[in-house]
């Protein structure tokens, strides 16, 4: 059993169920204890000493910065459906990141995917294949548009 993931898992529930019921708790602790053996026996995962900082710029700076980027797609896409003389670009765009988190990857395929307009369709090493609404050029600066500001962030949390 991994502790650290044991204590997330606990305070998680007590979070969530905002209940200090004595048969909640132990509820709690029960489902607390076979996530963290789950885990420990098939994920690998155990929490360092830098998780709180890492958790502290997950949710004050990449949090923020997401719901912005998203809400500027939605415009995008949104307006694209009503003038739909601006035209669509779809194509399909090979996107090689610095991340070398397995973890920071998965974020920034999922936040690509959760941005109206474009969808991550593979992971394959460093290289994430991204289906884009509006291609404007396959060089590198263009590419940028769609993730630089994701993986600047998810760098300084997860490397």
């Amino acid at each position: 059993m991994n502790f650290s993931v044991f204590l997330v898992s606990f305070f998680t529930w007590l979070i969530l169920t905002w209940s200090l019921d004595p048969q909640e708790i132990a509820i709690g602790l029960l489902v607390s204890f076979v996530v963290s053996v789950v885990f420990t026996r098939y994920y690998k995962i155990a929490f360092d000493a830098k998780f709180p900082v890492r958790f502290l710029k997950f949710v004050f700076i990449y949090i923020p910065i997401f719901v912005w980027e998203m809400f500027k797609a939605n415009l995008d896409v949104g307006s694209r459906v009503i003038m739909p003389s601006m035209g669509l670009r779809p194509g399909f765009v090979k996107i090689k990141t610095e991340l070398k988190s397995e973890v920071g990857k998965m974020i920034l395929a999922n936040s690509i995917t959760l941005t109206p307009g474009t969808i991550t369709l593979d992971i394959d090493g460093q290289q994430l294949y991204v289906h884009w609404i509006e291609v404007s050029g396959t060089d590198e600066s263009s590419k940028k548009a769609i993730y630089g500001k994701f993986e600047r962030v998810l760098k300084g949390v997860f490397e």
